[in-house]
């Protein structure tokens, strides 16, 4: 492989970690706002809660395990 070529692959390379490095950073950022979120019963307490707030979080859940599925192989994603 010529030098040229050899340079290019590293700087691809190079910039692909740089986006990996940098989407993983927002995603740490969200985990740990949701984190901070759940910690706070998502702002409610036990007396406020109605059938809309645990359908809201329902759908959290659902998307979430549809993250968690792909990530782990799970689900409809399982192999």
């Amino acid at each position: 492989m010529s030098r040229k070529i050899q340079d290019r692959q590293t700087k691809s390379n190079e910039d692909a970690l740089a986006a990996f490095v940098q989407k993983k950073a927002e995603i740490d950022k969200m985990l740990a706002r949701l984190q901070a979120l759940s910690d706070d019963h998502f702002g409610y307490s036990p007396d406020e809660v109605t059938w809309s707030h645990a359908e809201g979080l329902a759908h959290y859940a659902e998307l979430l395990k549809r993250i968690t599925d792909q990530a782990f192989n799970e689900g409809e994603h399982a192999q």
